[in-house]
């Protein structure tokens, strides 16, 4: 297992929440109302998610890069 991983999440418009789109570690799925709590339920998800690997180091580094798209309409001028 590296010792840093990339965590990309993305917002979901419709279910008005971020969730985890794609990972460097397999099987990670998990969502928050907010990129902050994201941020904190990785830290709770992760060191479970991977307690079961024998190749786990003793710490990593987690990335987390996120995306998101909107779309405005303008009152002309």
């Amino acid at each position: 297992m590296r010792r840093h991983v990339v965590v990309r999440a993305a917002w979901d418009e419709e279910a008005g929440v971020w969730y985890v789109e794609d990972s460097d570690i397999e099987g990670l799925a998990t969502e928050a109302d907010t990129l902050e709590a994201l941020r904190q339920r990785l830290r709770i998800v992760i060191p479970d998610l991977l307690s079961e690997r024998d190749d786990v180091p003793g710490s990593i580094e987690v990335d987390l890069i996120a995306y998101a798209h909107d779309h405005m309409t303008l009152d002309a001028a």
